[in-house]
């Protein structure tokens, strides 16, 4: 897959819960064009055509990004001040996915401009269900600014 393609970028370090996020997409259709990265760091990487995404076009930008909260390398509200503050990667949807209930968490996440704060559902039926109605909403309902 080339990287103008991507139209969900998935960051998520837990190895079961990109499984399970790719599967429920996957069963809608809506997982052809995404791109799966493990922490923070790449993910940044990635948006900015820095290390291995060097040379990247720019101007391809997902149709959203899902970021987990707890990651190594760079949590998830770090790499979410980045994206927000940046004025190239700023309108680009941010779904915070995450076990995290704490409240300090989802208003940190909040000020800092995510535009949801999902907290993953216990049991495959109830995650798959929540995943796929976000897939469908972020990639088919919401209408993003044109490039």
């Amino acid at each position: 897959m080339s990287n103008d393609e991507i139209q969900i970028l998935l960051v998520e370090d837990d190895r079961s819960d990109a499984m399970l996020t790719i599967r429920a997409l996957k069963k809608h259709n809506l997982a052809n064009n995404l791109l799966h990265l493990h922490d923070g760091a790449q993910a940044l990487d990635f948006l900015f055509g820095k290390g291995e995404f060097e040379g990247r076009d720019l101007g391809d930008k997902p149709k959203v990004i899902f970021l987990d909260l707890k990651m190594p390398k760079i949590n998830g509200l770090e790499v979410l001040r980045v994206i927000k503050s940046d004025e190239r990667t700023k309108l680009i949807p941010v779904v915070m996915m995450t076990s995290s209930k704490e409240d300090k968490d989802i208003v940190e996440s909040h000020k800092l401009g995510v535009n949801s704060y999902i907290v993953k559902p216990v049991g495959f039926e109830n995650f798959s269900k929540t995943v796929a109605d976000l897939g469908f909403y972020w990639l088919i309902v919401n209408q993003t600014p044109p490039k």
